[in-house]
C-alpha cells in the first residue's frame, strides 16, 4: 500500500511500467483507473488489442475513467488513482486543439494550460497516485516536426508531473530504479 503517496512511473515501450503501476495499487480496495487516450477504432486493430489487454489485467473492483480531465479525477477520486497514460493525454490534448502544426510557443502555451490543474490536483490528493508515462528523451531526435514536438512536450510534462510527485520509479526490460530525488 502507498498511503498518500504520488508516484510517477516512466520507461519505455513495453518495459513493463503498466504491470508495475498496477501492481503498486493492488492492494488498494478502490481504483479510479483513468485511460485519457483514444478509444480504439474499428480500423486499428493493434490498438484495439492493447487496450484490450490492458482492460483484461485490471481488476472488476476497479473503475475506468476514459477523459483527458485528469485534474477532475483526481479531485474527485474516492481511492486510488492510476492514470495510464500521460503520453496519450498528451496526444488527445495536441489532437482536441488541432495543435500539431500550430506554432511551439501556442502548442506549449495549450498544454501547459491543461497541465497545471493536474499539478495542482495532484498537490492537494491525500490518496495514493499513479501516473505511467513514456520516457521519451533517451532515443534519437525525431526526423519529423509532431515527433520533436511531442518529445519536447512529453519531457516538460513528465518533469512537472515528476516534481510533484514523492517518487519517480524508472522501469528498463522489467526491472525498477526508483530514481533518486533531486540535487
Amino acid at each position: 500500500m502507498l498511503g498518500s503517496a504520488k508516484v510517477l512511473v516512466t520507461g519505455g515501450v513495453r518495459s513493463g511500467k503498466s504491470t508495475h503501476a498496477e501492481r503498486l495499487l493492488a492492494g488498494e480496495s478502490s481504483v479510479a483507473y483513468v485511460a485519457p487516450g483514444p478509444v480504439p477504432s474499428a480500423d486499428d486493430a493493434d490498438w484495439a488489442a492493447r487496450v484490450a489487454a490492458h482492460r483484461a489485467r485490471r481488476p472488476a473492483s476497479w473503475t475506468t475513467h476514459e477523459t483527458r480531465d485528469l485534474a477532475a479525477v483526481l479531485s474527485s477520486a474516492d481511492g486510488a488513482v492510476l492514470v495510464d497514460c500521460l503520453g496519450t493525454w498528451l496526444t488527445a490534448v495536441v489532437d482536441a486543439g488541432a495543435l500539431w502544426e500550430a506554432p511551439a510557443d501556442e502548442v506549449h502555451g495549450a498544454v501547459l494550460a491543461e497541465l497545471e490543474p493536474v499539478v495542482l490536483a495532484l498537490g492537494v490528493a491525500r490518496r495514493p497516485v499513479v501516473l505511467v508515462t513514456n520516457e521519451v528523451g533517451l532515443g534519437v531526435v525525431p526526423a519529423h516536426r509532431s515527433g520533436r514536438l511531442f518529445r519536447d512536450l512529453l519531457g516538460t510534462t513528465n518533469q512537472r508531473l515528476g516534481a510533484a510527485c514523492d517518487e519517480v520509479h524508472l522501469v528498463v526490460a522489467g526491472r525498477v530504479l526508483r530514481l533518486p530525488d533531486p540535487l
